[in-house]
């Protein structure tokens, strides 16, 4: 008498389904994560509720001790215009203004004053409220 049975059921378990479906988390969580150039100095940025994202092509970042940086490098407040104006090299001029809480006013000012007179676009960066 022959028990056996005709057909073999084999217990591999095939994994080429999960693997697709990891990918295409991958490829989901890559393209809907936001691309944010962050500045690299930790500055006490002040709120406010509208916050929209701005590719930044010039940042320029003021300290609460009123140390100057453009682009993460540091220099002198007399060297700022013709550091933006270096910057610049002829392209569309956009200047991101991170700059502490506790800066005053003024400085606020004579920055985005250096920046429009070379005649750039001026957007100060906040954190979402």
């Amino acid at each position: 008498m022959n028990l056996k049975s005709k057909h073999k059921v084999e217990a591999a378990f095939s994994m080429s389904s999960m693997t697709d479906i990891i990918f295409l988390l991958l490829i989901f969580f890559m393209l809907t994560a936001s691309f944010i150039t962050p500045s690299g100095l930790p500055v006490n940025l002040p709120s406010s509720k509208n916050s929209s994202i701005v590719l930044q092509k010039v940042s320029v970042t003021i300290t609460k001790n009123l140390d100057y940086y453009v682009n993460d490098k540091k220099i002198s407040f007399n060297r700022l215009e013709m550091e933006l104006r270096n910057s610049f090299a002829g392209k569309e001029g956009l200047v991101v203004l991170h700059c502490d809480q506790d800066v005053p006013v003024n400085e606020l000012v004579k920055v985005a004053s250096i920046a429009t007179s070379l005649e750039a676009k001026v957007s100060i960066a906040t954190k979402p409220n």
